[in-house]
């Protein structure tokens, strides 16, 4: 193998697990730190940064980081159930516990620099879009149908999960940078909002529509058959306040567990999710699955709806076909009818919850905007550009539904295509990011970190008594970690971003590093092919998604190979090295945003 090039940011970038999977790559082990030494507000700073939403996300987030915690890989022979650091809820301690920090935040521009950008939609990629832009100088205009701004943040994600103060805190923050909001306003014609001469459009509208589901007797039983989307927004707005006794929730995903959690605190006494899948295939995530089962209601797998059943009028039930999910040698899923007879719920109201789509009807086809066969607008994914130039898509609208902080990867990336584009620059070419690997030891064996490793299983984060009655939409059923919890959690982070950087020349093979690492990632070996390689190290390099990092060839022709993939940096082989061949570095990667920073020499070709 080739030596290891660690000039190149993704070389340490893959090896902190968790900022790679994040969308936003936010720091995670940077502000876990500071959370740990109760440095609150900087911690809240350094998500702010990076994921704009820290007291939302760390509600509502679908957590890409957390299955890529090294903390699980490396625990998973030595427990039941390892578990990764509570990353999501470490991010909500940061805001609950930060004081003001109105202070910290930008100020609005002291000078327009004559440009104008609309945003379609005030949800997360549009809000991203308007915070990295607004302090610039750019006049942003947010036009949303809704009076008040955060998009299905606020109308779609129930209060119990996320209240509306946090939004109205995280929401204010962008739009106090001079952002111009323009609430109770439905765009209905793309010509027109270009006809106002705006430089730049970004349509950060969501996907909108629920999924209907034509089956028969849907038309006869309409009145108590409900699209889950829609119906969550009447019960933010208050138009519905009240639910049948008996109600069956359809779908599999996070809008399904919304819907059937709310029907429970609505007065639904017998509530049921029912799924076409098997468990393990649901699109929800694993702990809001818990959550539901958790409030006693059971999901039903396997079950295909094959029709509403009524009477003069009124829902009675639904008929379902059982199924067994197949593999075949193709690898597609694929639902097989069991044979049993079919399955019959009575039900008094049903909610339909079975998926989202996007809906452009107010975008005229004459533009120049291309859309595909399903009619999605053609996006480039690098600018997230249209086949129009200066109108951008972004969030659920380019690429269909995700979660929040894909949209905010999203509008962080628009911002600096409009930035280019409006200074006359190639918008495909993007911005390197800021890195610096810098030496954390502070004497001989010390550290300017806490490298111990904590042996404690993940701590749950309590539930409140007032929620478990489910009688209220407002009462919050997570109360966060009190900051002697949250710290314990804190110790669990393997501090990833603390790399161990090898310096060749220094080291004299004493094998001193092999002998004391705990997880036996450490070979010194002669040279040879990756698959090969792999195979022959002290503990063999199983997963090959995670890279080898491989030395020059050191004085006996022998290389050094580490296994990233189960390192705990713990520092055992720097404090072992009597000639200090391996020393302890903080790798930080901070993506660059729009403004000056991210033009000219600080761009490099987009991948």
């Amino acid at each position: 193998m080739e030596p290891t090039d660690i000039r190149d940011p993704d070389v340490f970038h893959r090896v902190v697990d968790c900022q790679w999977a994040c969308p936003a790559h936010t720091p995670v082990p940077e502000y876990i730190r500071l959370i740990a030494a109760g440095r609150y507000a900087d911690a809240y700073m350094v998500n702010w940064h990076s994921n704009v939403f820290p007291g939302i996300l760390g509600r509502t987030c679908d957590r890409p980081c957390e299955p890529a915690c090294r903390r699980g890989r490396v625990e998973e022979n030595n427990g039941a159930k390892p578990e990764p650091v509570a990353i999501c809820r470490l991010k909500r301690v940061a805001a609950d516990h930060k004081g003001d920090v109105r202070g910290r935040m930008p100020r609005p521009a002291a000078r327009p620099n004559g440009r104008r950008v609309a945003c379609v939609g005030a949800g997360p990629a549009s809000l991203t879009l308007a915070r990295d832009l607004a302090p610039l100088g750019y006049r942003v205009t947010v036009f949303d149908a809704d009076a008040k701004a955060g998009g299905f943040m606020r109308t779609q994600v129930p209060r119990f999960r996320l209240p509306e103060a946090v939004i109205d805190e995280e929401t204010g923050y962008i739009l106090d940078l001079g952002v111009e909001f323009v609430g109770g306003r439905r765009i209905d014609s793309m010509r027109d909002l270009l006809a106002h001469g705006f430089d730049a459009v970004f349509v950060g509208s969501g996907a909108p529509r629920g999924r209907d589901l034509d089956l028969p007797g849907r038309a006869e039983a309409g009145a108590q058959i409900h699209v889950g989307l829609d119906w969550l927004a009447n019960v933010y707005f208050g138009h519905v306040t009240k639910v049948g006794r008996r109600v069956l929730v359809l779908g599999g995903g996070n809008t399904a567990m919304d819907c059937c959690r709310s029907a429970r605190r609505l007065g639904g006494e017998d509530v049921k999710v029912i799924v076409r899948s098997g468990f393990d295939q649901m699109k929800a995530s694993p702990w809001e699955k818990e959550d539901a089962m958790h409030e006693g209601i059971p999901i039903l797998d396997c079950r295909v709806p094959k029709a509403f059943t009524h009477a003069s009028g009124k829902l009675t039930g639904m008929t379902f076909e059982k199924v067994r999910v197949e593999y075949g040698d193709d690898g597609r899923r694929r639902l097989v009818p069991t044979g049993e007879p079919d399955e019959f719920h009575p039900c008094d109201e049903v909610l339909i919850a079975v998926g989202q789509e996007n809906a452009f009807p107010w975008i005229e086809r004459d533009l120049g905007i291309e859309f595909d066969q399903w009619g999605m607008p053609v996006v480039d994914a690098t600018t997230f550009q249209s086949t129009l130039p200066h109108v951008m898509f972004g969030g659920d609208a380019a690429f269909g539904p995700k979660n929040i902080i894909w949209a905010v990867a999203h509008g962080h990336a628009a911002a600096v295509t409009v930035d280019r584009l409006l200074e006359g620059e190639d918008p495909r070419v993007r911005p390197a990011p800021d890195v610096q690997l810098l030496s954390q030891k502070m004497g001989i064996h010390e550290w300017s970190y806490d490298n111990a490793v904590s042996p404690d299983e993940r701590y749950a984060v309590p539930w409140s008594e007032a929620a478990r009655k489910l009688d209220s939409l407002s009462t919050e059923v997570e109360l966060g970690f009190d900051p002697a919890t949250a710290w314990k959690e804190t110790q669990r982070c393997l501090n990833c971003d603390v790399q161990t950087v090898f310096d060749r020349d220094k080291c004299i093979e004493c094998d001193a590093c092999v002998d004391i690492c705990p997880t036996d990632c450490i070979t010194f070996t002669a040279n040879g092919g990756e698959d090969e390689l792999r195979t022959r190290l002290t503990a063999p390099a199983l997963n090959a998604d995670q890279g080898l990092y491989v030395s020059e060839p050191l004085k006996t022709a022998r290389v050094m190979v580490k296994d990233e993939d189960v390192c705990l940096h713990c520092s055992l082989c720097a404090e072992r090295c009597p000639t200090g061949a391996w020393d302890m570095q903080k790798f930080l990667l901070q993506e660059v945003y729009a403004g000056p920073a991210c033009r000219g020499a600080k761009a490099k070709e987009a991948a």
